[in-house]
């Protein structure tokens, strides 16, 4: 497996990039007090790009995606926005910027439309100020088109969100998102609830996504899911960049290997006479 390559392929731009990468963090840190949640954490995002981030629980995933989000602030570091250098105050800074993230509770109301769910917060609105209210036709019509570009027939988008399978919900979520301008996604284990036929058709609509020009950061625990969609992968461990590698470089029980301590786990193989 290749260690040097995926870096010096990233500086080169031999990922097909052109122009400054989408976002591009270097050697970012995060402590709470004297708890050091990220040591050194680089990687960047390329357009038309799946970028997968691994690790074991406890390796920093959540602490880098809402220090991306503009949740936290890193205390050291550098994060840059399409080569320019970005201090988010907040999470809406940073959906300002392109930046949004689809977390796994997908931040919907069951009870609540298809439409409602789509638009909350950004309700498109009619009539005169102060006279203004709800476009509910424009909306629904948006939210049936928006769903059927990626293969979901919604024949009535008043229908409760809670009716839509888990794989549908977050098709919505990150339809959502991609509507209302997000340069990355930033997907936050995307997949871990659902059976084959969804995880299926979310991996198909990420594809989907990628092709229209956007970046996606996939977090997951399951290598087979990243592998089968990802580009490159960047691997944390303890809050620091184990590596980062091109679909080219590094197979799956690699990358298997690489997120539960291969190196760890032959060590104590060792020490217990090969019982592990």
């Amino acid at each position: 497996m290749a260690t040097a390559t995926a870096e010096t392929s990233r500086k080169t731009g031999s990922w097909g990039r052109s122009g400054p990468p989408l976002i591009e963090v270097d050697n970012i840190t995060k402590h709470f007090g004297s708890v050091i949640a990220l040591g050194g954490v680089s990687l960047s995002v390329d357009r038309h790009e799946v970028h997968c981030l691994l690790g074991d629980n406890g390796a920093g995933k959540s602490t880098l995606i809402k220090t991306l989000s503009g949740v936290h602030k890193p205390s050291s570091g550098t994060f840059r926005v399409e080569g320019q250098p970005v201090a988010f105050d907040s999470p809406r800074e940073a959906l300002d910027a392109g930046i949004a993230t689809v977390y796994q509770d997908l931040a919907m109301i069951p009870l609540m439309s298809i439409t409602r769910n789509f638009f909350m917060g950004r309700e498109p609105l009619k009539g005169i100020w102060p006279f203004r209210f709800f476009d509910f036709g424009e909306a629904d019509q948006v939210a049936r088109e928006e769903m059927a570009r990626i293969g979901i027939d919604v024949r009535d988008p008043e229908q409760a969100v809670g009716t839509l399978s888990g794989g549908e919900r977050q098709c919505v979520a990150i339809a959502r998102a991609v509507y209302f301008g997000a340069k990355v996604l930033i997907l936050d284990e995307p997949t871990s609830a659902l059976g084959v036929r969804q995880t299926s058709m979310v991996l198909k609509y990420i594809n989907m996504v990628r092709q229209k020009g956007l970046g996606v950061i996939f977090i997951t625990h399951n290598v087979r899911h990243a592998h089968a969609v990802g580009d490159r992968f960047t691997v944390l461990n303890r809050g620091q960049t184990l590596g980062t590698y091109g679909k080219d470089e590094v197979n799956l029980e690699e990358l298997q290997n690489l997120m539960a301590g291969g190196k760890e786990l032959q060590d104590l193989s060792a020490e217990l006479g090969g019982t592990v």
